[in-house]
């Protein structure tokens, strides 16, 4: 007897199991969410013949302020997948350091010029560009489909294993069954809701209020990082513009907001005093995108038929910009694990609980350097008016190849397996 899982804890919780289906169709692999990791684990299982369904609740890639850097460990994969030339010709910036500047100096945090890769920089790449990319790649392949616009509602269980997914979209509810249902669908995933996913959280000092300002040609090439009495401010090179992250203390959104913009624009001056000028693009708070920044991990990333992977099983803190590319991680993994059961349409718990052991120590480590960094630093300038003073470890220079290490690659080397 087949049952269905309503969305819980929402005004979902009630739908009746018996909705009118427009279509119903079978796969061997639905993915659910269209972003880094769910994009390029399609496109793996493509290449190989398996038949895959892509499922994104938006009707496109294009959202304001997603995750724009590409590391030195993604772009290896794209070079193993022949795609790294092609993709380099799209517009990008190119960040080989990651640098700080105080009012008193610069300090170089990581310096990604010293990691043995071919691509020793951080790629700042527009992310729907990157979604637009990979599909566009994918869609070269018979066995793919994408659909957009799909809100994923329920799960579909049968005897105790996740048989596929219901969604509302074009015209009404559409099934998809499957042999295997990935969630990629992010930091807020509904499959993670769904299926009743515990997760440890931990408690980061700081959120993030996301803009942009208008970038001068004579401006520096990649990104800098700020530090002024109170104040963190990251500044990435996005071509025209400047996407800024201004660092605020944790529940201090609201005092920021009473205060009114003209106080926003004077703080963002105090640290950096060449956007004098260009502040006043901000005039409204609609400009200005609010990041709640969270960090957990899911205890347990899977159950039969059903596999959470990138941070619909692990929230990471925007420190270090890592997010995308341990999701783009996450899925390797996966298509390298499961690409075997699903060819041989079979997939067993044992074969799911592979690509947790595989990805959760490294994930582990991350979180724990993210953690330490916003404890070190973070937390001690948002909490004081004293000028910061930086630890001197970070002045020693062989310091710096140990974070870029872990931003730019990984804690260990993922590669595809043909």
């Amino acid at each position: 007897m087949t049952s269905y899982i309503p969305l819980s804890h929402s005004s979902e919780s009630s739908v009746n199991p018996a909705h009118e289906i427009v279509d119903a169709q079978t796969t061997d692999c639905c993915i659910v969410g269209g972003g880094p990791a769910g994009v390029v684990l399609a496109l793996l299982l493509a290449r190989q013949g398996i038949p895959v369904t892509l499922l994104e609740a938006h009707k496109d890639f294009d959202r304001d302020f997603r995750g724009d850097t590409i590391h030195p460990s993604v772009m290896e994969i794209m070079a193993e997948l022949g795609l790294s030339d092609r993709l380099l010709q799209l517009p990008h910036a190119k960040m080989h350091q990651i640098r700080i500047k105080t009012p008193q100096e610069t300090l170089t945090l990581a310096d990604f010029s010293h990691l043995k890769t071919s691509y020793p920089y951080i790629t700042m790449l527009p992310q729907v560009k990157f979604l637009e990319f990979i599909t566009q790649e994918a869609q070269k392949y018979p066995h793919f489909q994408l659909v957009m616009g799909a809100n994923v509602q329920e799960l579909i269980e049968s005897d105790g294993v996740i048989q596929g997914v219901r969604y509302r979209g074009h015209g009404g509810w559409h099934e998809v069954r499957a042999i295997l249902t990935v969630g990629a669908d992010g930091r807020h995933s509904k499959l993670r809701q769904l299926g009743d996913f515990e997760s440890v959280e931990t408690s980061p000092p700081m959120d993030v209020l996301w803009f942009r300002l208008p970038r001068h040609p004579e401006d520096p090439e990649g990104g800098m990082g700020r530090i002024g009495q109170g104040h963190i401010m990251a500044m990435l090179n996005r071509g025209s513009d400047w996407q800024i992250a201004y660092v605020i203390p944790k529940g201090g959104y609201h005092e920021i907001r009473a205060a009114g913009l003209s106080a926003l624009r004077e703080a963002i001056v105090e640290i950096a005093p060449e956007l004098n000028e260009r502040v006043e693009n901000l005039q409204d708070w609609s400009q200005i995108a609010f990041l709640s920044v969270e960090s957990s991990l899911v205890k347990r990333w899977y159950c039969p038929g059903l596999l959470l992977i990138g941070d619909a099983a692990h929230v990471m803190s925007p420190v270090g910009g890592v997010g995308i590319n341990y999701a783009i991680q996450d899925a390797v993994v996966t298509a390298n694990v499961l690409s075997k059961p699903l060819q041989n349409r079979h997939v067993e718990i044992y074969d799911l609980a592979k690509v947790q052991r595989q990805r959760e120590l490294p994930t582990r480590i991350i979180q724990a350097f993210q953690t330490l960094i916003q404890k070190w630093i973070f937390a001690q300038i948002l909490n004081s008016n004293q000028t910061f003073q930086p630890p001197f470890l970070l002045r020693l220079p062989i310091l710096r190849d140990i974070p870029a290490w872990l931003i730019g690659l990984g804690v260990f080397p993922v590669h595809v397996q043909t």
